[in-house]
């Protein structure tokens, strides 16, 4: 994409930040999906022969793996938005690296989902409220988690559903980086 590079390398960059940040609203939520990101976009680049771009993956996979195991419900240990903003970055930064950051939507699809949940919201609301004079809202409350959790499931049952859900978009796009 020659001189747009930066600019679209920039943005794909501030969104995952962003994205992983919104994620970090449940015990263990955006670091699993994160370790799961990370795994994948490992696998790629051990496939492409960047072995120490895979290693770097592994390690950050190592770290939040160990994270976890005082991040689970109920978390002893947050991560904050110092550690979601630069997990994001640094996920963002892996598939560029990788050259595969158009695969990165279907390998973090759950916090496409949680960041898309936050700007449905916001975008519906005003809409009403300029259309009907009172705002509405399309979920229950966003970003998406927080409306399964409002729809009557535990927060346990979100954080493992949307980590399933994450692995299965990160075989995708595995599979899809294997073409």
């Amino acid at each position: 994409i020659g001189w747009l590079y930066p600019i679209v390398a920039s943005l794909v960059i501030v969104f995952f930040s962003n994205a992983v940040n919104l994620a970090d609203g449940l015990d263990g939520l955006a670091g699993s999906m994160a370790a799961v990101a990370f795994a994948c976009y490992g696998v790629i680049a051990y496939l492409q022969g960047q072995v120490w771009l895979a290693a770097f993956c592994f390690t950050m996979v190592g770290a939040l793996l160990a994270f976890l195991w005082f991040n689970s419900h109920p978390a002893e240990l947050f991560m904050g938005d110092v550690g979601s903003l630069a997990i994001g970055a640094t996920l963002a930064v892996v598939a560029l690296m990788t050259g595969q950051w158009l695969l990165l939507p279907i390998v973090g699809a759950m916090f496409v989902a949680e960041a898309a949940s936050v700007m449905m919201q916001v975008g519906w609301f005003k809409f009403t409220r300029r259309r009907y004079g009172q705002g509405r809202r399309f979920f229950k409350m966003s970003p998406l988690h927080y409306h399964f959790e409002l729809s009557g499931w535990s927060e346990t049952q979100v954080m493992q559903r949307f980590f399933l859900c994450g692995i299965l978009a990160g075989m995708l796009g595995v599979a899809l980086a294997l073409i």
